[in-house]
Protein backbone atom coordinates (compact mmCIF):
# COMPACT_ATOMS: atom_id res chain seq x y z
CA UNK A 1 0.00 0.00 0.00
CA UNK A 2 1.77 3.36 -1.03
CA UNK A 3 0.54 6.78 0.35
CA UNK A 4 -0.15 9.88 -1.93
CA UNK A 5 -0.36 13.08 -1.15
CA UNK A 6 -3.08 15.36 -2.41
CA UNK A 7 -2.99 18.78 -2.16
CA UNK A 8 -5.97 20.71 -2.14
CA UNK A 9 -7.44 24.40 -1.23
CA UNK A 10 -8.28 24.01 1.89
CA UNK A 11 -11.38 25.86 3.35
CA UNK A 12 -12.79 26.16 6.80
CA UNK A 13 -12.14 23.23 8.57
CA UNK A 14 -10.95 20.81 5.33
CA UNK A 15 -7.32 20.04 5.64
CA UNK A 16 -5.31 21.72 3.36
CA UNK A 17 -3.24 18.16 1.96
CA UNK A 18 -5.31 14.55 2.20
CA UNK A 19 -3.30 11.83 2.68
CA UNK A 20 -4.80 9.24 0.39
CA UNK A 21 -3.81 5.26 0.33
CA UNK A 22 -3.82 3.36 -2.72
CA UNK A 23 -3.28 -0.12 -3.70
CA UNK A 24 -1.26 -0.35 -6.49
CA UNK A 25 0.36 -4.10 -6.02
CA UNK A 26 -2.70 -5.34 -8.41
CA UNK A 27 -3.65 -8.22 -5.66
CA UNK A 28 -6.86 -6.12 -4.65
CA UNK A 29 -10.16 -7.03 -6.00
CA UNK A 30 -11.17 -4.18 -8.11
CA UNK A 31 -7.29 -3.96 -10.12
CA UNK A 32 -6.97 -7.36 -10.06
CA UNK A 33 -10.29 -8.10 -12.14
CA UNK A 34 -9.57 -4.93 -14.55
CA UNK A 35 -5.67 -6.49 -15.25
CA UNK A 36 -7.28 -9.99 -16.26
CA UNK A 37 -9.65 -8.80 -18.70
CA UNK A 38 -8.60 -8.72 -22.44
CA UNK A 39 -9.76 -5.39 -24.48
CA UNK A 40 -12.69 -5.89 -26.94
CA UNK A 41 -13.93 -3.54 -29.62
CA UNK A 42 -17.49 -2.41 -28.99
CA UNK A 43 -17.99 0.95 -31.03
CA UNK A 44 -22.25 1.02 -31.48
CA UNK A 45 -24.08 3.22 -33.88
CA UNK A 46 -25.45 5.82 -31.82
CA UNK A 47 -29.87 6.28 -30.40
CA UNK A 48 -30.09 9.42 -32.82
CA UNK A 49 -28.66 7.32 -36.00
CA UNK A 50 -30.77 4.22 -34.88
CA UNK A 51 -33.96 6.32 -35.29
CA UNK A 52 -33.52 8.23 -38.49
CA UNK A 53 -35.44 6.46 -41.00
CA UNK A 54 -35.76 8.11 -44.69
CA UNK A 55 -39.40 6.70 -45.91
CA UNK A 56 -38.54 7.68 -49.30
CA UNK A 57 -35.47 5.56 -49.28
CA UNK A 58 -36.67 2.63 -47.40
CA UNK A 59 -39.34 1.88 -50.02
CA UNK A 60 -37.43 3.14 -52.93
CA UNK A 61 -34.39 0.73 -52.36
CA UNK A 62 -36.77 -2.50 -51.79
CA UNK A 63 -38.35 -1.88 -55.68
CA UNK A 64 -35.95 -4.47 -57.05
CA UNK A 65 -37.74 -3.91 -60.46
CA UNK A 66 -35.87 -3.40 -63.64
CA UNK A 67 -36.76 -1.39 -66.76
CA UNK A 68 -37.86 -2.38 -69.47
CA UNK A 69 -34.92 -2.34 -71.54
CA UNK A 70 -36.75 -1.75 -74.60
CA UNK A 71 -37.54 1.43 -73.79
CA UNK A 72 -35.41 4.86 -72.39
CA UNK A 73 -36.08 5.68 -68.43
CA UNK A 74 -38.54 8.47 -67.61
CA UNK A 75 -37.62 9.21 -64.32
CA UNK A 76 -40.58 11.47 -62.82
CA UNK A 77 -39.65 11.04 -59.39
CA UNK A 78 -36.73 13.45 -58.22
CA UNK A 79 -37.85 16.63 -57.02
CA UNK A 80 -34.90 18.35 -58.33
CA UNK A 81 -35.26 20.82 -61.29
CA UNK A 82 -31.85 20.71 -62.76
CA UNK A 83 -31.76 17.07 -63.39
CA UNK A 84 -32.60 17.46 -66.96
CA UNK A 85 -30.65 20.38 -68.25
CA UNK A 86 -34.05 22.02 -69.18
CA UNK A 87 -34.02 24.76 -66.57
CA UNK A 88 -30.89 26.75 -66.00
CA UNK A 89 -30.60 29.27 -63.30
CA UNK A 90 -30.26 32.94 -65.37
CA UNK A 91 -27.00 33.93 -66.15
CA UNK A 92 -27.24 37.26 -63.40
CA UNK A 93 -27.20 33.96 -60.78
CA UNK A 94 -24.25 32.27 -61.78
CA UNK A 95 -22.21 35.58 -62.79
CA UNK A 96 -23.03 36.67 -59.29
CA UNK A 97 -21.03 33.78 -57.75
CA UNK A 98 -18.49 34.23 -60.10
CA UNK A 99 -18.03 37.47 -58.81
CA UNK A 100 -17.97 36.77 -55.33
CA UNK A 101 -15.22 33.75 -55.73
CA UNK A 102 -13.13 36.16 -57.71
CA UNK A 103 -12.96 38.70 -55.06
CA UNK A 104 -11.12 36.55 -52.75
CA UNK A 105 -13.60 37.72 -49.50
CA UNK A 106 -16.03 34.77 -48.93
CA UNK A 107 -12.98 31.93 -48.61
CA UNK A 108 -12.90 32.36 -44.40
CA UNK A 109 -15.70 31.78 -41.23
CA UNK A 110 -19.08 33.54 -41.67
CA UNK A 111 -20.98 34.42 -38.28
CA UNK A 112 -23.35 30.94 -37.98
CA UNK A 113 -25.95 32.96 -38.61
CA UNK A 114 -25.22 34.54 -41.19
CA UNK A 115 -23.38 37.28 -42.79
CA UNK A 116 -25.58 40.44 -41.22
CA UNK A 117 -25.42 42.05 -44.65
CA UNK A 118 -27.08 39.09 -46.03
CA UNK A 119 -29.39 39.08 -42.93
CA UNK A 120 -30.95 42.45 -44.38
CA UNK A 121 -30.89 41.07 -47.68
CA UNK A 122 -33.28 38.10 -46.99
CA UNK A 123 -35.10 40.60 -44.23
CA UNK A 124 -35.97 43.23 -47.11
CA UNK A 125 -37.24 40.73 -49.61
CA UNK A 126 -39.68 39.06 -47.63
CA UNK A 127 -40.76 41.77 -45.60
CA UNK A 128 -44.27 43.05 -45.63
CA UNK A 129 -46.15 45.66 -43.85
CA UNK A 130 -48.57 42.85 -42.39
CA UNK A 131 -45.43 40.88 -41.48
CA UNK A 132 -42.52 43.14 -40.79
CA UNK A 133 -38.73 41.65 -40.67
CA UNK A 134 -35.39 43.35 -40.02
CA UNK A 135 -32.21 41.11 -40.12
CA UNK A 136 -32.54 40.00 -36.65
CA UNK A 137 -35.25 38.28 -37.37
CA UNK A 138 -33.35 35.84 -40.47
CA UNK A 139 -31.20 32.93 -39.44
CA UNK A 140 -29.17 32.12 -42.95
CA UNK A 141 -28.81 28.19 -43.06
CA UNK A 142 -27.63 25.25 -45.58
CA UNK A 143 -30.60 24.75 -47.29
CA UNK A 144 -34.71 24.50 -46.20
CA UNK A 145 -33.94 21.37 -44.83
CA UNK A 146 -31.72 22.13 -42.19
CA UNK A 147 -33.94 25.48 -41.95
CA UNK A 148 -36.72 22.83 -40.88
CA UNK A 149 -34.35 20.88 -38.81
CA UNK A 150 -33.19 23.65 -36.40
CA UNK A 151 -37.08 24.29 -36.28
CA UNK A 152 -38.29 21.61 -35.26
CA UNK A 153 -35.18 21.42 -32.88
CA UNK A 154 -35.98 24.78 -31.14
CA UNK A 155 -39.65 24.17 -30.75
CA UNK A 156 -39.84 20.51 -29.85
CA UNK A 157 -38.14 18.52 -27.14
CA UNK A 158 -38.16 14.55 -26.88
CA UNK A 159 -41.47 13.31 -25.73
CA UNK A 160 -43.54 15.94 -27.38
CA UNK A 161 -45.56 15.82 -30.48
CA UNK A 162 -45.65 17.69 -34.06
CA UNK A 163 -48.21 18.09 -36.28
CA UNK A 164 -47.30 17.05 -39.62
CA UNK A 165 -49.68 16.87 -43.06
CA UNK A 166 -50.64 13.56 -44.91
CA UNK A 167 -49.42 13.50 -47.68
CA UNK A 168 -46.92 15.29 -47.12
CA UNK A 169 -42.65 15.59 -47.11
CA UNK A 170 -40.95 12.56 -45.67
CA UNK A 171 -38.43 14.97 -44.09
CA UNK A 172 -40.95 16.21 -41.34
CA UNK A 173 -40.98 12.38 -39.58
CA UNK A 174 -37.13 11.36 -40.42
CA UNK A 175 -35.97 14.67 -38.55
CA UNK A 176 -38.87 14.46 -35.91
CA UNK A 177 -38.01 10.63 -34.67
CA UNK A 178 -34.15 11.41 -34.97
CA UNK A 179 -34.67 13.96 -32.81
CA UNK A 180 -37.14 11.78 -30.08
CA UNK A 181 -40.05 13.92 -30.79
CA UNK A 182 -43.62 11.50 -32.09
CA UNK A 183 -45.05 12.37 -35.40
CA UNK A 184 -49.21 12.94 -35.72
CA UNK A 185 -50.25 12.88 -39.44
CA UNK A 186 -53.10 15.50 -39.93
CA UNK A 187 -55.03 15.01 -43.31
CA UNK A 188 -55.22 16.79 -46.13
CA UNK A 189 -58.35 16.25 -48.75
CA UNK A 190 -58.35 15.69 -52.12
CA UNK A 191 -61.28 16.33 -53.07
CA UNK A 192 -60.74 19.80 -51.75
CA UNK A 193 -57.39 20.40 -53.42
CA UNK A 194 -55.29 19.13 -50.81
CA UNK A 195 -56.88 21.52 -48.09
CA UNK A 196 -56.35 20.99 -44.71
CA UNK A 197 -59.25 18.46 -42.42
CA UNK A 198 -59.09 21.34 -39.83
CA UNK A 199 -61.45 18.60 -37.78
CA UNK A 200 -58.89 16.50 -37.88
CA UNK A 201 -55.91 18.51 -37.60
CA UNK A 202 -57.43 19.82 -34.27
CA UNK A 203 -58.53 16.65 -32.77
CA UNK A 204 -54.54 15.38 -32.79
CA UNK A 205 -53.85 18.54 -30.69
CA UNK A 206 -52.56 17.84 -26.63
CA UNK A 207 -50.56 19.03 -24.00
CA UNK A 208 -47.18 17.55 -25.95
CA UNK A 209 -47.98 18.94 -29.14
CA UNK A 210 -45.33 21.69 -29.62
CA UNK A 211 -46.11 22.65 -33.37
CA UNK A 212 -47.66 22.33 -36.76
CA UNK A 213 -45.77 22.11 -39.53
CA UNK A 214 -48.15 23.72 -42.62
CA UNK A 215 -46.49 23.61 -46.08
CA UNK A 216 -47.90 25.69 -48.71
CA UNK A 217 -47.49 25.58 -51.51
CA UNK A 218 -47.11 21.64 -51.11
CA UNK A 219 -44.53 18.83 -51.75
CA UNK A 220 -46.06 16.79 -52.96
CA UNK A 221 -49.53 17.84 -53.77
CA UNK A 222 -48.73 20.89 -55.56
CA UNK A 223 -51.64 22.49 -53.83
CA UNK A 224 -51.81 26.37 -52.77
CA UNK A 225 -53.86 27.35 -49.90
CA UNK A 226 -56.40 30.13 -50.57
CA UNK A 227 -56.32 32.94 -47.95
CA UNK A 228 -59.60 31.38 -46.38
CA UNK A 229 -58.19 28.60 -45.48
CA UNK A 230 -55.04 29.91 -44.16
CA UNK A 231 -57.34 31.99 -41.98
CA UNK A 232 -58.96 28.90 -40.38
CA UNK A 233 -55.35 27.38 -39.78
CA UNK A 234 -54.57 30.23 -38.01
CA UNK A 235 -57.73 30.29 -35.88
CA UNK A 236 -57.03 26.65 -34.76
CA UNK A 237 -53.60 26.96 -34.33
CA UNK A 238 -54.49 30.24 -31.79
CA UNK A 239 -57.00 28.50 -29.92
CA UNK A 240 -54.71 25.67 -29.09
CA UNK A 241 -51.37 27.94 -28.63
CA UNK A 242 -49.34 26.17 -31.22
CA UNK A 243 -47.11 27.68 -32.79
CA UNK A 244 -46.74 27.17 -36.68
CA UNK A 245 -43.54 25.85 -38.58
CA UNK A 246 -44.50 27.23 -41.95
CA UNK A 247 -42.02 25.22 -45.14
CA UNK A 248 -42.42 27.81 -47.59
CA UNK A 249 -39.91 26.84 -49.62
CA UNK A 250 -42.29 26.93 -53.01
CA UNK A 251 -44.08 29.98 -52.07
CA UNK A 252 -42.51 31.39 -55.25
CA UNK A 253 -43.67 28.89 -57.61
CA UNK A 254 -47.22 29.86 -57.85
CA UNK A 255 -48.99 29.59 -60.98
CA UNK A 256 -50.62 32.20 -62.54
CA UNK A 257 -54.27 32.02 -61.65
CA UNK A 258 -53.54 31.15 -58.02
CA UNK A 259 -52.08 33.64 -55.41
CA UNK A 260 -49.89 32.71 -52.95
CA UNK A 261 -50.19 34.46 -49.20
CA UNK A 262 -47.29 33.96 -46.77
CA UNK A 263 -49.03 32.52 -43.44
CA UNK A 264 -47.02 35.34 -41.33
CA UNK A 265 -48.72 38.33 -43.00
CA UNK A 266 -52.42 36.50 -42.11
CA UNK A 267 -51.35 35.76 -38.24
CA UNK A 268 -51.73 38.75 -35.61
CA UNK A 269 -50.96 36.81 -32.59
CA UNK A 270 -49.84 33.06 -34.07
CA UNK A 271 -45.74 33.16 -33.83
CA UNK A 272 -44.43 31.08 -36.97
CA UNK A 273 -41.16 29.94 -37.64
CA UNK A 274 -40.97 30.58 -42.01
CA UNK A 275 -38.45 27.89 -43.54
CA UNK A 276 -37.27 29.04 -47.30
CA UNK A 277 -33.79 29.12 -49.74
CA UNK A 278 -33.01 29.49 -52.98
CA UNK A 279 -32.96 26.11 -53.96
CA UNK A 280 -36.72 26.49 -56.04
CA UNK A 281 -36.82 29.64 -57.16
CA UNK A 282 -33.54 30.06 -58.33
CA UNK A 283 -33.24 26.74 -59.88
CA UNK A 284 -30.09 25.71 -57.72
CA UNK A 285 -30.92 23.14 -54.76
CA UNK A 286 -27.05 21.83 -54.41
CA UNK A 287 -25.81 25.37 -53.41
CA UNK A 288 -27.55 25.10 -50.02
CA UNK A 289 -28.78 28.55 -48.99
CA UNK A 290 -31.70 28.54 -46.80
CA UNK A 291 -33.18 30.58 -43.83
CA UNK A 292 -35.55 30.76 -40.89
CA UNK A 293 -37.61 33.75 -40.64
CA UNK A 294 -38.98 33.92 -37.29
CA UNK A 295 -42.21 36.14 -37.00
CA UNK A 296 -43.12 36.84 -33.63
CA UNK A 297 -44.77 40.19 -33.13
CA UNK A 298 -46.73 39.80 -29.66
CA UNK A 299 -43.60 38.31 -28.37
CA UNK A 300 -44.62 35.19 -27.80
CA UNK A 301 -41.56 33.23 -28.64
CA UNK A 302 -39.31 36.05 -26.93
CA UNK A 303 -35.85 35.69 -26.02
CA UNK A 304 -36.40 31.97 -25.85
CA UNK A 305 -36.26 30.78 -29.17
CA UNK A 306 -34.51 33.46 -30.68
CA UNK A 307 -31.33 32.32 -28.31
CA UNK A 308 -31.83 28.43 -28.87
CA UNK A 309 -32.11 29.27 -32.74
CA UNK A 310 -28.41 30.97 -32.52
CA UNK A 311 -26.88 28.57 -30.09
CA UNK A 312 -28.52 25.45 -32.95
CA UNK A 313 -27.23 27.34 -35.42
CA UNK A 314 -23.33 27.45 -33.93
CA UNK A 315 -23.61 23.33 -34.26
CA UNK A 316 -21.92 24.29 -37.80
CA UNK A 317 -20.43 27.41 -38.95
CA UNK A 318 -23.31 28.10 -41.23
CA UNK A 319 -23.87 28.38 -44.66
CA UNK A 320 -21.72 28.64 -47.74
CA UNK A 321 -20.01 32.11 -47.29
CA UNK A 322 -19.61 31.85 -51.44
CA UNK A 323 -23.32 31.93 -51.71
CA UNK A 324 -23.74 34.62 -48.88
CA UNK A 325 -21.58 36.33 -50.96
CA UNK A 326 -23.88 36.52 -53.99
CA UNK A 327 -26.82 36.44 -52.45
CA UNK A 328 -27.54 40.04 -52.69
CA UNK A 329 -26.66 40.36 -56.42
CA UNK A 330 -28.99 37.26 -56.67
CA UNK A 331 -32.39 38.63 -54.93
CA UNK A 332 -31.83 42.15 -56.22
CA UNK A 333 -31.05 41.44 -59.89
CA UNK A 334 -32.40 38.71 -60.93
CA UNK A 335 -34.57 39.44 -63.88
CA UNK A 336 -38.31 39.05 -63.16
CA UNK A 337 -38.62 37.46 -66.53
CA UNK A 338 -36.28 34.06 -65.69
CA UNK A 339 -39.11 34.20 -62.85
CA UNK A 340 -42.17 34.22 -65.25
CA UNK A 341 -40.44 31.83 -67.78
CA UNK A 342 -39.61 29.30 -65.30
CA UNK A 343 -43.10 29.85 -63.94
CA UNK A 344 -44.74 29.66 -67.41
CA UNK A 345 -43.32 26.73 -67.92
CA UNK A 346 -44.03 24.34 -65.06
CA UNK A 347 -47.43 25.43 -65.76
CA UNK A 348 -47.80 24.34 -69.46
CA UNK A 349 -46.29 21.16 -67.81
CA UNK A 350 -48.82 20.63 -65.16
CA UNK A 351 -51.77 21.36 -67.37
CA UNK A 352 -50.55 19.09 -70.36
CA UNK A 353 -49.64 16.23 -67.58
CA UNK A 354 -53.28 16.43 -65.89
CA UNK A 355 -55.47 16.51 -68.84
CA UNK A 356 -53.64 13.24 -70.20
CA UNK A 357 -53.85 11.70 -67.38
CA UNK A 358 -57.51 12.85 -66.76
CA UNK A 359 -58.15 10.60 -69.69
CA UNK A 360 -56.95 7.55 -68.42
CA UNK A 361 -58.95 4.82 -67.45
CA UNK A 362 -58.39 4.16 -63.19
CA UNK A 363 -56.65 7.38 -62.45
CA UNK A 364 -57.56 10.59 -60.98
CA UNK A 365 -55.01 13.54 -61.28
CA UNK A 366 -55.79 16.55 -59.24
CA UNK A 367 -54.80 19.51 -60.67
CA UNK A 368 -51.80 21.26 -59.12
CA UNK A 369 -51.78 25.27 -58.26
CA UNK A 370 -48.06 25.34 -57.95
CA UNK A 371 -44.69 24.07 -56.96
CA UNK A 372 -43.56 20.83 -59.48
CA UNK A 373 -45.79 18.56 -58.70
CA UNK A 374 -48.57 16.50 -59.49
CA UNK A 375 -50.23 14.03 -57.42
CA UNK A 376 -52.95 11.40 -59.27
CA UNK A 377 -55.35 8.77 -57.82
CA UNK A 378 -55.26 5.16 -58.56
CA UNK A 379 -58.60 3.12 -58.42
CA UNK A 380 -57.39 -0.18 -56.93
CA UNK A 381 -60.18 -1.15 -57.26
CA UNK A 382 -59.91 -1.68 -61.01
CA UNK A 383 -56.20 -2.56 -60.61
CA UNK A 384 -57.08 -5.71 -58.68
CA UNK A 385 -53.52 -7.62 -59.68
CA UNK A 386 -51.72 -4.87 -57.74
CA UNK A 387 -52.04 -4.86 -53.94
CA UNK A 388 -51.07 -0.95 -53.77
CA UNK A 389 -49.48 1.93 -55.16
CA UNK A 390 -46.22 0.22 -54.38
CA UNK A 391 -46.72 -2.46 -56.74
CA UNK A 392 -48.44 -0.47 -59.46
CA UNK A 393 -45.44 2.20 -59.69
CA UNK A 394 -43.04 -1.27 -59.86
CA UNK A 395 -44.93 -2.42 -62.63
CA UNK A 396 -44.82 1.30 -64.05
CA UNK A 397 -41.52 1.14 -64.30
CA UNK A 398 -40.52 -2.46 -65.28
CA UNK A 399 -43.00 -2.24 -68.40
CA UNK A 400 -42.85 1.05 -69.47
CA UNK A 401 -39.58 2.74 -67.59
CA UNK A 402 -41.73 5.34 -66.08
CA UNK A 403 -40.99 5.70 -62.64
CA UNK A 404 -42.85 7.71 -60.10
CA UNK A 405 -42.83 7.57 -56.40
CA UNK A 406 -45.97 5.50 -54.52
CA UNK A 407 -47.61 7.89 -52.60
CA UNK A 408 -46.82 5.87 -49.46
CA UNK A 409 -43.26 7.66 -49.44
CA UNK A 410 -45.97 10.75 -48.17
CA UNK A 411 -47.99 8.23 -46.04
CA UNK A 412 -50.68 8.66 -48.47
CA UNK A 413 -51.10 5.42 -50.24
CA UNK A 414 -53.45 4.94 -53.34
CA UNK A 415 -52.16 7.59 -55.69
CA UNK A 416 -48.42 8.43 -57.52
CA UNK A 417 -45.99 11.86 -57.69
CA UNK A 418 -45.60 12.99 -60.73
CA UNK A 419 -42.74 15.92 -60.88
CA UNK A 420 -43.92 18.11 -63.83
CA UNK A 421 -39.88 19.74 -64.71
CA UNK A 422 -38.88 16.94 -67.80
CA UNK A 423 -38.57 18.34 -70.78
CA UNK A 424 -41.66 18.90 -72.70
CA UNK A 425 -41.50 15.96 -74.68
CA UNK A 426 -40.31 13.52 -72.11
CA UNK A 427 -43.82 14.37 -70.26
CA UNK A 428 -45.43 13.74 -73.31
CA UNK A 429 -44.10 10.38 -73.42
CA UNK A 430 -44.26 9.91 -70.52
CA UNK A 431 -48.29 10.15 -70.23
CA UNK A 432 -48.94 8.15 -73.41
CA UNK A 433 -46.89 5.26 -72.03
CA UNK A 434 -48.61 5.51 -68.36
CA UNK A 435 -52.10 5.06 -70.24
CA UNK A 436 -51.14 2.17 -72.38
CA UNK A 437 -50.44 0.59 -69.25
CA UNK A 438 -53.76 1.55 -67.59
CA UNK A 439 -55.13 0.46 -70.29
CA UNK A 440 -54.08 -2.82 -70.48
CA UNK A 441 -54.19 -3.39 -66.71
CA UNK A 442 -57.96 -2.03 -66.27
CA UNK A 443 -60.43 -3.96 -65.35
CA UNK A 444 -63.64 -2.57 -65.57
CA UNK A 445 -66.30 -0.90 -68.40
CA UNK A 446 -65.15 2.23 -70.15
CA UNK A 447 -68.48 3.67 -69.95
CA UNK A 448 -68.31 3.65 -66.02
CA UNK A 449 -65.47 5.01 -65.94
CA UNK A 450 -66.28 8.82 -64.37
CA UNK A 451 -63.36 10.92 -66.20
CA UNK A 452 -64.42 13.96 -64.83
CA UNK A 453 -61.09 15.21 -62.60
CA UNK A 454 -60.99 16.59 -59.15
CA UNK A 455 -61.08 19.76 -59.30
Amino acid sequence: MEAYLIHVNGHGDRPAILDVHVNISGSGPALGKGKGRKPRWAVRASEMSKKTFNPIRAIVDSMRVEPNPQKPMISLSIGDPTVFRNLPTDDEVTRAVKEALDSGHYNGYAPSVGYQSCREVVAASYSCPEAPLEAQDVILTSGCSQAIELALAVLANPGQNILVPRPGFSLYKTLALSLGIEVKFYNLLPEKSWEIDLKHLESLVDEKTACLIVNNPSNPCGSVFSKSHLQKILAVASRQCVPILADEIYGDMVFADWKYEPIAALSTNVPILSCGGLAKRWLVPGWRMGWILVHDRRDIFGNEIRDGLLRLSQRILGPCTLIQGALEHIMRHTPAEFYHNTLSFLKANADLCYTALCAVPGLRPVQPAGAMYLMVGIEMEHFPEFENDVEFTERLIAEQSVFCLPATCFEYPGFFRVVITVPEEMMLEACARIQEFCERHYQGSELAQDLECDK
